[in-house]
């Protein structure tokens, strides 16, 4: 019997097409669980923290289709290339305006929110933003006995002059802010353990329309996770024969947690992805953190509001941009 020795070349072109492809899989693999966990609204534990950063993997998530396709690695090509446009469609309607707007007859509305960070927040860019945008409804996170006495001396209350305040010191608290009488205001606090103020406004030539300053406990550690989904699950819901409602603030999710697109499903609009201004990010580096900004503040509204615009807008010594949506309400009869 014969033997014949593997000539060295072929056993390096050999072990150079392993190494490919390994290197192919290792890239390819990642991208692809990470498209079927998020369609399936399957994160659980750290996954929860880390699918707030799903716009940047769904960038991402071409090169290894580019890879697998230059190294002619076809399976791995075809696996890549769907799971990266699984993630594009789940992403990139953020982007785009959305022709159901709703509504576009009845009465302007302008509404802002923004997480004031422990009461440190500039209260002069708040007051500015108000002042300047017409707003009308306001909602704080993170609100203060601090922040409230410099808000009033900044002269929001001559602004907005009627209030739903529940501040508290630390991050619990929370407040509304008005043009017009709020009744039926008050506060209840979540499983999470912040507080949510809330009331009913009614504007000259519209019907009433509820509002909730929403603050979700954040899914920070594996230990809160139950907390964070129940306190999304029990945000309140619109009835379609009730007070059409506006629910907005610090949800501590991104519409790529499906928690938040459960609640928003129960019958919202996300306001910046209607507009197209969905990825503009609200929480992250602001207040110095190195850490990749996400949309974590929304502007809900019931189905029966319309969405004209959205603009996002910092402030100085909050880790949060406001967000500020200029909204069409039903009129009355």
């Amino acid at each position: 019997m014969t033997i014949t020795a593997a000539r060295p070349g072929t056993t390096r072109r050999h072990r150079k097409r392993v190494g490919v492809t390994v290197l192919v899989w290792l890239f390819v693999l990642p991208v692809a669980a990470w498209s079927v966990v998020r369609f399936g609204g399957w994160e659980r534990g750290p996954l929860v923290q880390l699918f707030a950063f799903t716009p940047y993997v769904a960038a991402w998530a071409w090169i290894p289709a580019l890879i697998a396709l230059a190294s002619r690695r076809w399976l791995g090509a075809a696996i890549a290339l769907v799971a990266a446009a699984l993630l594009a469609v789940g992403v990139l309607p953020r982007m785009m305006v959305d022709k159901s707007r709703g509504p576009s007859t009845g009465v302007q509305l302008h509404v802002l929110t923004t997480n004031v960070l422990a009461g440190g927040a500039d209260v002069d860019t708040i007051v500015r933003l108000v002042r300047d945008n017409d707003v009308a409804v306001l909602a704080l996170q993170e609100f203060t006995p601090t922040i409230q006495g410099r808000l009033t001396e900044a002269g929001l209350d001559r602004l907005l002059p009627y209030s739903a305040p529940a501040a508290e010191v630390g991050t619990s608290g929370s407040a509304l802010y008005s043009r017009y009488p709020i009744t039926a205001g008050g506060s209840r606090r979540n499983g999470g353990g912040f507080l949510q103020a809330y009331g009913t406004v009614q504007p000259p030539g519209a019907g009433p329309l509820a509002v909730e300053s929403a603050h979700p406990v954040a899914p920070y550690d594996v230990k809160v996770l139950g907390d964070w989904r129940s306190d999304l699950a029990n945000q309140p819901r619109p009835d379609p024969d009730g007070t059409p409602l506006i629910l907005l603030g610090d949800f501590n999710s991104t519409l790529d947690h499906k928690a938040l697109r459960d609640l928003i499903a129960g019958g919202y609009r996300d306001a910046a992805a209607v507009d197209g201004t969905g990825l503009i990010a609200t929480w992250g580096p602001y207040d110095g953190n190195p850490i990749p900004p996400v949309t974590i503040d929304h502007v809900l509204v019931d189905r029966r509001i319309g969405v004209r615009d959205v603009t996002v807008h910092a402030v100085p010594r909050s880790d949060h941009r406001s967000i500020l949506a200029a909204l069409t309400v039903p009129a009355t009869p």
